[in-house]
């Protein structure tokens, strides 16, 4: 499976929960989403599975993703709470499991081992890295006996990543961007909300459409509410070249996530 075939824009989910969750996964695959992307640290996998199983939307339609917890990176626990994940979901596989964080219970000789079993055992079709350096990547591909379909990152106008997307444009593999619409600030960004208010449209819909138009990047925002829709309007949106490089411009960097929280993709 090329990088080029995951669909996007994904559904992110962190920070949803209980029933809200589930009604915001169904309400963005009945939207036209096709990728949606959870994972073991959100504590929400049930409900993503029970919006699968409630929207009129095909399984097999659906490109799903889920995480590794940093905690359970051990070979026999990755093993275990894969297993774990499947039943949550209520899924006999997921289209594409990531390593977390190379962070906690991470070591590379037995936790990427591991990856490669749980898809040899048909639990996972492709693998994944999330929050990786380029260091970390080259050492897991070289261990890996799978390729990596994708690199999972923090990823938006203030924190453009330009070295490890080059990487992944190297390697085939798509880097998929959390936090796309820099969590809830992107009118703070004032390229963006100059042309949103030249084209009618939202910053943050500015921002998604900056996203799809970089080569190899998949955003994964979250929404809820008429958010799901509008963030899904945005694949619509073509940026002129100038106001591309209006935005590829920006100078200000800034990481928001802190990689001791768990709290992603908004």
């Amino acid at each position: 499976m090329p990088a080029d075939s995951i669909p996007q824009p994904g559904f992110g989910t962190s920070g949803h929960e209980g029933d809200d969750c589930t009604e915001n996964v169904v309400r963005a695959l009945e939207a036209g989403y096709r990728h949606v992307d959870t994972a073991q640290m959100y504590d929400n996998e049930a409900e993503v599975g029970q919006a699968l199983e409630r929207a009129d939307v095909d399984r097999e339609d659906v490109f799903l993703a889920t995480k590794v917890h940093p905690d359970d990176l051990a070979h026999d626990d990755v093993l275990e709470t894969t297993e774990e994940s499947l039943e949550r979901l209520g899924v006999d596989a997921v289209d594409l499991l990531y390593v977390h964080w190379p962070t906690g219970a991470y070591e590379p000789a037995k936790t990427l081992p591991a990856m490669d079993e749980v898809r040899d055992r048909g639990w996972t079709r492709q693998l994944g890295l999330s929050n990786f350096d380029v260091e970390h990547l080259e050492e897991a591909r070289e261990i890996l006996d799978a390729p990596v379909l994708a690199h999972q990152i923090e990823c938006h106008p203030w924190l453009q990543q330009d070295e490890l997307l080059e990487y992944g444009r190297e390697h085939g593999i798509a880097t998929v961007a959390y936090c796309p619409i820099v969590r809830g600030r992107a009118d703070e960004i004032d390229v963006l909300a100059e042309i949103a208010d030249d084209r009618g449209v939202s910053p943050e819909q500015v921002a998604l459409a900056w996203h799809h138009q970089r080569d190899g990047v998949v955003a994964i925002p979250k929404g809820s509410g008429d958010h799901v829709e509008e963030n899904l309007a945005a694949s619509e949106i073509e940026l002129s070249d100038e106001e591309v490089s209006r935005i590829d411009g920006l100078e200000h960097e800034e990481r928001l996530i802190d990689p001791d929280r768990a709290v992603w993709n908004e």
